[in-house]
């Protein structure tokens, strides 16, 4: 029997503390959100296996802690990027305000071979709150800066109400895969447990 040949694509998530990285992520893989807050303390991922066409892949989704002390340990999170997400809250405007250097850290790290060309993916986190009343970054200031930066693909989410939470990921599998990096994986009938295990010691 042929084993089952899977490429893993790896994707990080990005933005300032408490925009709502950890939910999005939660709400795509699990399809469950937590009111309770806790800052996500160095690394943390999940995977999810995604089908195009006739391929299988695993998405392997990391979430990095959005807290400037924490920055440091990014190198080897960074490491081997398939698609990098930039998450603001519409309802913060210093989260905006910061994706430009979120942007530029992640380029930094992760020295991809292809600066220019590098998929990214912005989602505005949080248009649920308050009915979009509290919210300071209009869509129109968002969809400028994401055009400023080579036509960046650009999404309004809400990790509580699921609202375009699935469109986003598989619009960023979609470029993780176009990046030509992808690392092919045999995985002979081997659970996604020990998988985890395994690399969570590089933490």
């Amino acid at each position: 029997m042929p084993s089952r040949r899977r490429t893993l694509l790896k994707v990080i998530i990005l933005g300032d503390s408490g925009v709502g990285k950890t939910s999005l992520m939660n709400q795509y893989v699990n399809k469950k959100f937590s009111n309770q807050y806790k800052a996500t303390i160095g690394a943390d991922f999940l995977t999810k296996e995604v089908q195009f066409e006739d391929r299988l892949f695993t998405l392997q989704i990391w979430d990095t802690a959005g807290q400037e002390r924490f920055q440091s340990l990014g190198v080897a999170f960074y490491h081997g990027a398939d698609c990098c997400v930039l998450v603001y809250d519409v309802n913060v405007q210093k989260s905006f305000d910061n994706l430009n250097n979120w942007r530029e850290e992640f380029l930094i790290q992760a020295s991809p071979s292809d600066p220019e060309n590098f998929p990214f993916v912005v989602l505005g986190n949080k248009v649920d709150v308050d009915g979009g009343n509290s919210r300071v970054v209009s869509e129109k200031k968002a969809r400028a800066w994401c055009a400023s930066k080579g036509g960046i693909p650009y999404f309004e989410t809400s990790a509580k109400e699921g609202i375009n939470v699935e469109e986003a990921f598989q619009v960023i599998a979609k470029n993780a895969l176009n990046t030509g990096d992808e690392e092919e994986i045999y995985l002979p009938d081997v659970g996604s447990t020990s998988q985890q295990r395994s690399t969570e010691c590089e933490c």
